[in-house]
C-alpha cells in the first residue's frame, strides 16, 4: 500500500492537489486538517478549553473521517461537520487547539487507523504526515508558495468582502509562526521529502508534478494481465513469448500451470505484469476445483483480461460460462485465437466472434504470428495505475567500481555492521548484494556489485556474468556511487564506469575511498588527476571517505540526497523561457552555414536525469549546447546529475 504524504503551510494548495492525486489514481485520501478542524469545531460547541476536556469530547464523540477523494466527510458523533469546520470562527481558534500534545497524540492515532485501512494507496495531506504521522511514507511533498500568491487563493475562496488580500495574507503569516514554532510536531520539511513551490504552477501543473515523481520511483504499481482459458490452450506458450524467455513451464499435457505466477513484462516503453493461471473449468472436480478457484481470483486482481482460445478446437459450450464470468468482472477484456499459424486458420478463427466478446485477436504462441500487434492492443488498454506493487519506495543505490576499490567495506561502513564479505583479494563480490539499511536518519536501498574489470564483451565466464548483473544493478538504481581507491591514480576503468553511469542518466556520488592512506604528496597529485581527468563530470557530488576507519562516512548520506534531488528537479516552463531569452539576447548562438539559428523556446521533457528540448529553426553548434548546460546548471543548480540537452529543428510555419 502507496502512502503519498504532502506537507506544507496554509493555502499552498495541500487539500485540491492531494484530492485531485487521489482521484486520478483512484486511492483514498485524508485531510488531517479536517480532524482537527472538528476537534476545534467539538472544543468551541462545548466551551471546553482544557486538555482534559477536550479529549473526553473526542473519545464521546467518535471523530471519524469518510477517505473518499471525490466526496470527503468529516462526522463528529452521527453529525456530519463537513461544512462547519471551516467557518472563520474554526479558522481562527485551529491553531491554538492543535498546538496541544495531547489533542495531537489522540488524533494522531485516529490519522494512522485511517491510513492502515486504506487498501491500494491514500493521499495524506497536513501539516506533520512526512516527519511524524507516516514517517516512511514512500513519497513525501513539501509543498510551498510565496505569501502573497497563498493569500490571494484564500482570499478568492471567501465571500466578497468578508476579508481584503491584506487581512487574509496577515492571518496566513500569523498561522504559520504558530504552526512552525510549536513544540509538539512543527511545521517543518521532512529529509526525504521533495520541495514543490506551486507560486507560479496551477493546479493542474502541481498534479502533474508530483504524478511525474510518482511514476519515476515507480509508485503507481504495475497493471496486471491476467492470462485466462480452458487448460491445454497455449497461455504459457503466449506468456513465453510475450517475455521473451522460456520460463513459463509448457508441455502437451494439459493443468501443468497450477498456480498464479506472474512474470514482468516490457513492450513499447510500457512495463506490465502478465499472470499466468490455470485452466479454468466449468465444472472442477479434485485438484481442478483449487486451479479454478485461482483463476478466478485472478480475474478479481488483475486490471486486464486476455481470454484464450484454441482456435483449431473453437469455442466450446463451457466457454459460455466463462465469458459470463469475465462480463461480471466489467474490466477491460481481449478474447485471444491462439494457434492461428496460417490465413486459413485466420478464416476459420472468425467463428470465435460469436462468444461476444468483440473482435478475437489471432496469435501464433509458438511460432510469434501477431504477437507484436496483440502487445500492442494490450498496452493500449493498460490503466495508469496497476494493481501490482513492486517498489516499497526505498532510494536505490548502487555501488560501482573496480575490483578491491573497497566497495563492500564501505557498504559494511554505511550499515555499522558486516554485511559483505570483504578480502584483499580482488573481487571477492560476484553478485549484487541488496540491503537496505537505516543511514543518517532515513533507510536506503544500497547494492554492492562486482567489481568492473574490463568491457563486458572483453570480459569472460564468472567476470562476463558479474558485469552483465553489475550493469542490470546500475540500470534499475537511482543514484550510482562510484568508488575510487584515492590512493592508487586515477585509471582509464574508473573513467569508463563514470561514464557508463553519465550515459546511463543515473544521479552520481564520486567516493574517494582509502582517505587515511593519502599523504600529503598523493593529495596533490590527486588534485592534479581530478582537474584533468574528472573535469567532464565536475557536478558530481564528491565524498572523501575512509571505509574501515569509517571516518567521515556520515557526508555521504547529505551528498545522496543532494544528488537525488537534483536529478528529480524541474524547472516551471516559464521560468526557463525567461532564462532562455535572457541568455539568447546576451549571448546568441553562433551563425551556421552563413544564417543564425534562431531558437524559439524551450520545455523541460522529463526528470531523472532533467531533460531540456530546445526548439530552433536551424541546428545548433555542440559547443553552444555545452555552453546552455553550464548556464542552466548556474542558474538552477542540478547538482549531482547529468543533465541532457537536446536540439529539435523546427520550422516556423509561412505566414499566408
Amino acid at each position: 500500500m502507496i502512502v503519498v504524504a504532502i506537507d506544507g503551510p496554509s493555502g499552498s494548495g495541500k487539500s485540491s492537489t492531494s484530492r485531485s492525486i487521489a482521484h486520478r489514481a483512484g486511492w483514498n485520501y485524508l485531510d488531517t486538517g479536517a480532524l482537527y478542524r472538528a476537534v476545534t469545531w467539538l472544543a468551541l460547541k462545548n466551551s471546553a478549553e482544557s486538555a482534559k476536556e477536550i479529549l473526553l469530547l473526542i473519545i464521546d464523540n467518535n471523530i471519524k473521517f469518510i477517505a473518499s477523494a471525490t466526496d470527503p466527510r468529516v462526522f463528529c458523533g452521527d453529525i456530519d461537520v463537513t461544512t462547519q469546520i471551516r467557518s472563520e470562527e474554526i479558522t481562527e481558534n485551529v491553531s491554538r487547539i492543535s498546538a496541544m500534545p495531547e489533542v495531537r497524540a489522540e488524533l494522531l492515532t485516529i490519522q494512522r487507523k485511517i491510513i492502515s485501512s486504506a487498501t491500494r494507496g491514500i493521499v495524506v495531506e497536513g501539516r506533520d504526515i512526512g516527519t511524524v504521522v507516516v514517517p516512511d511514507a514512500p513519497l513525501k511533498i513539501f509543498l510551498t508558495a510565496d505569501l502573497q500568491a497563498r493569500a490571494n487563493r484564500r482570499a478568492s475562496e471567501l465571500p466578497e468582502n468578508v476579508k481584503s488580500v491584506t487581512q487574509v495574507g496577515e492571518s496566513l503569516q500569523n498561522r504559520d509562526e504558530v504552526d512552525s514554532n510549536r513544540t509538539i510536531s512543527p511545521l517543518t520539511k521532512a529529509q526525504e521529502a521533495v520541495h514543490v513551490d506551486s507560486t507560479d504552477l496551477n493546479l493542474e501543473e502541481t498534479v502533474e508534478r508530483i504524478w511525474e515523481l510518482l511514476k519515476e520511483r515507480s509508485l503507481l504499481g504495475l497493471p496486471i494481465v491476467a492470462i485466462l482459458g480452458r487448460p491445454n490452450v497455449g497461455k504459457s506458450t503466449l506468456i513465453n513469448r510475450f517475455i521473451g524467455r522460456r520460463e513459463a513451464i509448457v508441455e502437451d499435457t494439459p493443468g501443468v500451470t497450477r498456480d498464479r505466477v506472474q512474470y514482468e513484462c516490457e513492450w513499447g516503453g510500457r512495463r506490465f505484469i502478465v499472470m499466468d493461471t490455470g485452466g479454468w473449468e466449468s465444472k472442477p472436480d479434485g485438484i481442478s476445483i483449487q486451479v479454478s478457484a485461482s483463476a478466478e481470483l485472478a480475474m478479481q486482481e488483475a486490471d486486464v483480461l486476455a481470454f484464450v482460445v484454441d482456435s483449431h478446437v473453437g469455442a466450446l459450450d463451457e466457454d459460455d460460462v466463462l465469458v459470463q464470468e469475465l462480463r461480471k468482472a466489467k474490466k477491460p477484456t481481449l478474447l485471444i485465437a491462439n494457434k492461428v499459424d496460417s490465413d486459413v486458420d485466420e478464416s476459420d478463427a472468425h467463428a470465435l466472434w460469436n462468444l461476444g466478446l468483440g473482435e478475437p485477436r489471432f496469435v501464433s504462441a509458438l511460432h510469434g504470428r501477431g504477437s507484436g500487434d496483440l502487445l500492442d492492443q494490450i498496452v493500449k488498454l493498460l490503466p495508469e495505475v496497476g494493481g501490482a506493487q513492486i517498489q516499497d519506495g526505498y532510494r536505490r543505490i548502487a555501488l560501482i567500481g573496480r575490483p578491491n576499490v573497497g566497495k563492500s567495506s564501505l557498504l559494511n561502513a554505511i550499515a555499522g555492521e558486516s554485511r559483505s564479505i570483504v578480502d584483499d583479494v580482488a573481487g571477492t563480490t560476484r553478485d549484487p548484494v541488496d540491503e537496505l539499511i537505516e543511514f543518517g536518519g532515513s533507510i536506503w536501498r544500497f547494492v554492492d556489485t562486482a567489481g568492473l574489470k574490463k568491457r563486458a564483451n572483453q570480459a569472460s565466464g564468472t567476470d562476463y556474468y558479474a558485469t552483465l548483473r553489475t550493469q542490470t544493478a546500475l540500470e534499475r538504481c537511482e543514484c550510482a556511487v562510484v568508488v575510487l581507491d584515492a590512493s592508487e591514480p586515477i585509471s582509464e576503468q574508473d573513467l569508463r564506469i563514470i561514464t557508463m553511469v553519465e550515459e546511463a542518466g543515473k544521479a552520481m556520488v564520486i567516493v574517494m575511498n582509502k582517505w587515511d592512506l593519502v599523504d600529503e604528496d598523493r593529495r596533490d597529485q590527486l588534485d592534479r588527476e581530478i582537474d584533468r581527468h574528472l573535469d567532464q563530470v565536475e557536478w558530481a557530488q564528491r565524498v572523501n571517505v575512509a571505509a574501515k576507519t569509517g571516518w567521515h562516512r556520515d557526508r555521504l548520506a547529505p551528498a545522496l540526497r543532494t544528488a537525488l534531488d537534483g536529478w528529480e528537479r524541474r524547472v516551471p516552463t516559464a521560468k526557463l523561457n525567461s532564462f532562455l531569452g535572457a541568455l539568447i539576447g546576451a549571448t546568441p548562438p553562433p551563425v551556421r552555414g552563413g544564417k543564425q539559428p534562431k531558437i524559439f523556446y524551450a520545455t523541460q521533457a522529463g526528470i531523472a536525469p532533467p531533460k531540456f528540448v530546445i526548439f530552433s529553426s536551424g541546428w545548433i553548434e555542440a559547443s553552444y549546447r555545452r555552453f546552455i548546460e553550464r548556464r542552466l546548471r548556474e542558474e538552477f543548480g542540478f547538482p549531482g546529475t547529468p543533465v541532457q540537452v537536446a536540439i529539435r529543428v523546427k520550422e516556423r510555419e509561412k505566414e499566408n
